[in-house]
């Protein structure tokens, strides 16, 4: 009787491990926007890490997080890190890989906490008119054996994607509104 319950036992923790042989590891996000301002506006606020703050709802999620940098802001080369005592945004750090001069940058995301990562990620612009702009921001991740099995409960990119679109829509309204006028000072 031991053995049989100590089988179905085996069996039952088999199953999810031979399931998630058949699972993906990978996946990838993308998410886009318009927004009513010319290339290198946009491009010149986004080359610069810490402008994620302004728009990225992870930042949002904390807004007493440590940060650290680490380089020139806008520059192959630049770090930008994160530490959180809550649980969604964690630690970790973000570093810009490459730049095409108005059109795309490339980061490497590292996250420690909660859990260890490394995810590529990448910003690019492109002109829908002079004064229109299309800004794509892709993300892809791995999930490792066995934990891709979450993949089958949680979708993953989905939640991933409502995050980036959020930020890509902050950074819209960012952009789009006109600066506040100087007040006019009362002649004397």
């Amino acid at each position: 009787m031991i053995k049989k319950l100590l089988l179905a036992i085996v069996v039952l923790l088999a199953i999810p491990l031979v399931a998630a042989l058949f699972v993906k590891q990978d996946y990838k996000v993308e998410t886009q926007v318009v927004i009513q301002q010319p290339v290198p506006v946009v491009f010149d606020y986004i080359r610069f890490l810490t402008n994620q703050d302004n728009f990225s709802v992870w930042a949002a999620q904390d807004p007493n997080m440590q940060k650290t940098d680490r380089g020139v802001d806008g520059t192959v080369g630049f770090v930008s890190g994160w530490h959180s005592e809550n649980s969604d945004v964690g630690t970790g750090e973000q570093e810009i890989k490459a730049i095409v001069e108005g059109s795309r940058i490339d980061y490497e995301l590292r996250f420690y906490q909660p859990f260890a990562a490394v995810s590529p990620a990448y910003m690019q612009t492109e002109a829908v008119s002079t004064e229109q702009t299309r800004v794509t921001w892709g993300f892809a991740g791995h999930m490792p054996y066995p934990m891709n099995l979450m993949l089958l409960f949680m979708d993953v990119e989905a939640m991933i994607a409502a995050d980036l679109q959020q930020g890509l829509e902050n950074l819209k309204l960012i952009l789009e509104t006109p600066a506040a006028e100087p007040a006019e000072t009362p002649l004397s």
